[in-house]
């Protein structure tokens, strides 16, 4: 972090409550049990447990600085350990902080968003810009009004670009974000059913989607996915709009789409500028993914050529599409989330995948409000015909076998009922998905598999 302790205290409003002559930082640290030396420590008020409380630990522990918006200790038992400064809100103090240090910095800021696929193309998005640029993306999925100021604090002056997740459960938290990372240019991957529970339509998720636009001009940029019914229909007199898609009335528009096991192959048409890329990851879905990215990177002047190249530094973020083989089996590992959309966009990544059975383990999927059941029960229906075995685990195991049948398909109440059976309902040479919401911490069903024998 490249700047002064004045500064720090100026962008963050703070008092300073507990003074020191050590004044050197480099890092942040918001969890106690994680805190390294010299690191600024944001203590946060959770619905658990208030990390004010824990402000002379993580001084003595290593931090040279606290902030805190609370003082729930004795200023006597502080002195002399380090330096506390008082907050009004530590949340939005760090979002403050975080809005002075990309405003010091010289460096473009990519905002991404959409109901799913905005990790992968994050993702992709650095890939493409890495031969010409220094890029930073957010690390896992550290894309809320916590996650996104610990990315941007992370930050140096040797980066040129950061691309930077942005997440979102209700109106006005992606204005938030907006807000601090100030971005240059975005990115909308889709409006999917994502939420729901909390904003009711999807009208109301894609105004949440749209807030990453919110202080945009003339001279900013927003990209979407125009397959998208809803992206397609947007438009802005303030700012430049950008949509792709798989048809030529769209800005970059791909053709000539080869689907295989573990990668795509496409040509991506930019106006008269043409390119082969063969992309290494599986999915219809992840080529309008791409797709996004070609066009950022075009913004900023990376050829095709130069893009291609940079595919060979992907790094996809873990447990999204991971192919993993075992002497028994191959596991398509999805289970860091899961929508309606991704759902099926991993199915059809399944049917890609020669197997002696395709096998699908899929469990709930969260925050669908009203339309939980409808949409089980949809995702269920488009596997039928495209899979061997249907595995369901969760409480919306009928919604799916609504739409799939009662022949092939198998349902668990919980992973343990599954766990009990899975010996003997898992073939030598299965291929197999696994997939659903975060809550359900499918990671275990992956566990279990690899112990097969």
């Amino acid at each position: 972090m490249e700047f002064s302790f004045e500064e720090l205290v100026s962008a963050l409003e703070g008092e300073v409550v507990i003074n020191n002559d050590y004044k050197k930082f480099k890092c942040t640290c918001i969890d106690n049990r994680k805190v390294t030396e010299d690191c600024i420590f944001f203590a946060i008020k959770g619905e658990k447990f208030n990390a004010n409380n824990v402000a002379i630990d993580v001084l003595e522990k290593g931090a040279s600085i606290a902030v805190v918006d609370e003082v729930n200790f004795k200023k006597e038992d502080a002195m002399g350990k380090g330096i506390v400064i008082k907050v009004d809100n530590t949340v939005k103090s760090m979002l403050k902080l975080a809005n002075f240090y990309r405003r010091k910095l010289n460096l473009k800021v990519i905002g991404v968003t959409g109901s799913c696929g905005k990790t992968s193309t994050k993702d992709l998005i650095a890939a493409v810009l890495s031969t010409k640029y220094n890029v930073f993306k957010t690390e896992g999925n550290f894309n809320s009004e916590i996650g996104l100021p610990l990315m941007i604090l992370k930050l140096t002056s040797k980066h040129d670009v950061a691309v930077l997740e942005m997440g979102m459960s209700d109106l006005g938290e992606i204005k938030i974000l907006a807000e601090a990372a100030e971005p240059d240019m975005a990115v909308i991957t889709n409006i999917g059913l994502s939420h729901l529970e909390n904003l009711k339509t999807q009208d109301n998720i894609l105004k949440a989607k749209m807030e990453i636009a919110e202080y945009f001009t003339k001279d900013n940029i927003l990209v979407v996915n125009a397959e998208d019914k809803r992206l397609k229909q947007i438009h802005s007199d303030n700012y430049k709009i950008e949509k792709i898609g798989y048809n030529n009335e769209y800005d970059i528009y791909a053709s000539n789409i080869i689907l295989r096991e573990d990668s795509v192959k496409f040509t991506a048409n930019c106006g008269d500028d043409k390119f082969d890329f063969e992309l290494p990851m599986a999915g219809k879905h992840n080529v309008l993914n791409m797709m996004l990215a070609i066009d950022i990177a075009k913004n900023l002047n990376v050829s095709l050529k130069d893009m291609n190249e940079g595919l060979s530094n992907l790094k996809a973020t873990s447990m999204r599409l991971e192919t993993e083989k075992t002497n028994k089996i191959t596991i398509i590992n999805d289970c860091y989330n899961a929508s309606p959309d991704s759902m099926k966009s991993s199915i059809e990544v399944l049917m890609t995948k020669a197997a002696s059975r395709r096998v699908a383990i899929l469990g709930d999927m969260y925050e669908l409000g009203s339309k939980t059941e409808e949409a089980h029960e949809e995702v269920g229906s488009f596997a039928k015909g495209k899979i061997d075995l249907l595995i369901v685990i969760g409480e919306n195991v009928n919604n799916y076998e609504n739409g799939f049948g009662s022949e092939h398909i198998r349902k668990f109440a919980s992973k343990d009922d599954f766990f009990e059976e899975v010996d003997n309902l898992i073939n030598k040479d299965d291929v197999i998905l696994v997939k659903a919401s975060r809550g359900m911490r499918f990671e275990e069903v992956i566990s279990k598999l690899k112990e097969l024998k």
